[in-house]
């Protein structure tokens, strides 16, 4: 099978069709009509075999995380999904790897009205890039540097979970069958937080996905915003597979600083808190105030009411 065969099979005219699609997959370039009073958000993710995944990484979850990624990227910023363009770089054509490749991408597509719009097919190591796109109303994007002193920090479902899926399959932990699916599933197919992020919009001051782990992905916002916060340890959400697991203080750990949660970080002023409670029931997703906003440029932790001082750091690309 050759590189437009390849293309023709299993991905043009595939997942969804948008009428702001003007020309798609098959020219040189694809033409889309942004709405009017929007702007486009755009974000791009490259997943690397033997870096961002295994080898033997099943090809559905691959297809699947790798939109579902770049999708977290949009809700953080409020963004409304949109188009999508895929980079694909494979050492061979295996046909049945592609089906569910191609397969896990369109599911996620489907779900969250994108429309694949063009890309590139090639031999190599194998690589997949998505550059998503996504459309937000003019002055209305949430960003990083919005956080003030006072405001409140919070968290959307629960962290650390797909770390320790991780570490699962790298069999650095021993699992109880019971929760064995949950983990795995939680690391390989995220929920990335689309609608909770539109529903932020007008009332966060900042956000961020949480794809690094909580420490570094909140010294993002501090950085960008110039300012410094105080968090309640006891007060981030674990899940009971996670503290069955492995203990309340690794538990912890991965929480803090395991990444691959692609739970949105944000935060409140005061006067908009009551807001969020009814903006964020009707997103469907459940979530947790952990903190403060403070002075300085910092994060202060606190565990049972006393100072805490964390020793890890969450993931860093070249460090």
């Amino acid at each position: 099978m050759k590189e437009f065969q390849l293309i023709e099979q299993f991905f043009k005219n595939k997942g969804q069709k948008r009428r702001d699609v003007m020309l798609g997959i098959g020219d040189d370039c694809a033409l889309v009509q942004p709405a009017d009073g929007k702007v486009i958000a755009i974000s791009c993710d490259t997943l690397v075999e033997g870096v961002h995944f295994f080898a033997d990484m099943p090809a559905h979850a691959l297809g699947y995380k790798s939109l579902a990624v770049n999708l977290s990227d949009l809700a953080a910023m409020g963004a409304e999904p949109a188009w999508m363009t895929l980079a694909l770089s494979l050492p061979d054509v295996n046909q049945q790897w592609l089906a569910d490749f191609s397969s896990g991408l369109f599911e996620a597509a489907e779900y969250y009205g994108v429309a694949l719009v063009g890309g590139d097919t090639t031999r190599g190591p194998r690589c997949i890039n998505v550059t998503i796109n996504g459309q937000v109303p003019k002055g209305k994007a949430l960003k990083r540097s919005g956080a003030k002193i006072g405001d409140w920090v919070f968290v959307t479902g629960s962290l650390g979970d797909s770390a320790l899926g991780l570490d699962m399959l790298r069999n650095k932990q021993v699992i109880k069958p019971e929760h064995k699916e949950y983990l795995l599933n939680r690391h390989y197919y995220p929920t990335p937080r689309v609608l909770a992020g539109q529903a932020l919009r007008g009332l966060a001051s900042s956000a961020i996905d949480l794809s690094d782990g909580l420490v570094s992905d909140l010294s993002h916002i501090l950085k960008a915003s110039n300012v410094g916060a105080v968090i309640d340890a006891n007060a981030i959400p674990l899940s009971s597979s996670l503290t069955e697991s492995v203990g309340a203080e690794q538990a912890l750990a991965y929480a803090l600083t395991g990444g691959e949660d692609y739970e949105l970080l944000f935060t409140v002023p005061e006067a908009q808190r009551g807001a969020i409670d009814t903006a964020l029931l009707h997103a469907g997703v459940k979530f947790v105030k952990i903190g403060q906003i403070c002075s300085g440029n910092k994060i202060k932790f606190t565990l049972d009411g006393q100072p805490f001082t964390p020793e890890f750091k969450g993931f860093e690309h070249f460090s």
